[in-house]
Parts: structure tokens; C-alpha cells; sequence
């Protein structure tokens, strides 16, 4: 488990340096941008907040509150809570045309920053959990690696990236998006800023 914790968070801060973003979309407060690397798509959402980093992070580390603004998730509960700063959680997400209803098992990950200048960080991962086999209403799905970064711009404001690493089994999710006007994707980080605000 302490190996699983330190490669979740390790992927995620590996994924957020790669070079070669490309910046697909750009609003007032919302970016998105998109990396290909062979067959593995990554997106980042960038999102301008007016509220502490401290505050962010702790709103978006507990992934009961995701329901509220992400739209992707149809329930979330928590089956384990590894430690403090891990926790192991079931979500499933609404089906769509077409495809059956998914779920995930997901350990999500936190951590404060070591020095001032890096990031509050919350990192996502599929993981196996005997205690909850692939049921034969959901199609098991896989997250390899998602997740926030959450940087301090003062003490009132922050910004939050998000990044996914896209797999086959998120693909029907973001297809339309990325290939169209990623309303989706900005409809949401619109909806997490109202939220975190």
C-alpha cells in the first residue's frame, strides 16, 4: 500500500511535468490543454480560483463532495480509509448512449506541500479491491493516473490544474469533447470553480 500511495502521487507529479502541452481552448478562467504520447492521451484543465489553496484542497481531496460539480459522478463512497491522507473510494458514473453504466475503484491520495513553492497535490488511481469484484450492471473501468495540483497565487486565489491520463475506458467520456468543443470538460471545471467559490 505505502508503494501504491508514493507511485500514485510520483505519476501524477511525472505527468504534470512532461513537456509538449498543447493548448487546445482558452476562456477567461479555464484552460484546457492536451498531450499525446503514443497511444496515451493526457488533458489539463487549468482553472483560475478565488479562494486559498489550503481551502481548494481540502474541498477537492474529499471525493464525497465531487457529486456536487462533477456531473461524471453518479455515486462515490468511501470502502477504506487507508490513512490519513489515503482513502480508497467506489464511484460509478452515469451510462453513456450507448455504453453500459461504469465504475471505478479508485485509491485517492493527498498531500500537503513540503516547501512553499509546490503544490497542494490529490492524486487518482485505479486499484483492485477483493471486496469489490467487477459486478456484472457496471463496466469496470480504469483511471492510470489523474489528479489535482493545486498552486498558490496570494492568499485569496489559486490555481487549480487537473489533469487525466485517458484510457479505452474513459475514451467514450472525452471523445466527443476533444474532438468537438469540449463543452463537457468546460461546462465541469466551470461547474468546480463555482463550487470551490
Amino acid at each position: 500500500q505505502a508503494y501504491l500511495s508514493y507511485s500514485n502521487v510520483a505519476a501524477l507529479t511525472h505527468l504534470a511535468r512532461k513537456p509538449g502541452w498543447d493548448i487546445t481552448k482558452s476562456l477567461d478562467n479555464v484552460k484546457i490543454w492536451t498531450h499525446e504520447e503514443g497511444a496515451v492521451l493526457s488533458f489539463k484543465v487549468e482553472m483560475q480560483v478565488k479562494v486559498p489553496s489550503h481551502v481548494a484542497f481540502s474541498l477537492l481531496s474529499d471525493f464525497s463532495l465531487r457529486q456536487r460539480w462533477d456531473r461524471h459522478f453518479l455515486t462515490c463512497k468511501v470502502l477504506q480509509a487507508v490513512s490519513e491522507e489515503e482513502k480508497i473510494y467506489h464511484v460509478t458514473s452515469a451510462p453513456m448512449t450507448g455504453h453500459q453504466p461504469r465504475d471505478f475503484v479508485i485509491l485517492v491520495s493527498q498531500r500537503q506541500p513540503c516547501r512553499p513553492q509546490e503544490p497542494y497535490t490529490v492524486a487518482v488511481r485505479s486499484v483492485t479491491l477483493r471486496a469489490v469484484p467487477p459486478s456484472p450492471e457496471f463496466c469496470r473501468s480504469e483511471i492510470l493516473c489523474a489528479g489535482f495540483q493545486i498552486h498558490s497565487n496570494g492568499s485569496s486565489s489559486c490555481t487549480v490544474c487537473y489533469f487525466h491520463q485517458v484510457t479505452s475506458g474513459v475514451m467514450p467520456y472525452l471523445a466527443a469533447n476533444l474532438t468537438g468543443s469540449s463543452k463537457s470538460i468546460e461546462d465541469t471545471a466551470l461547474e468546480c470553480i463555482k463550487f470551490l467559490e
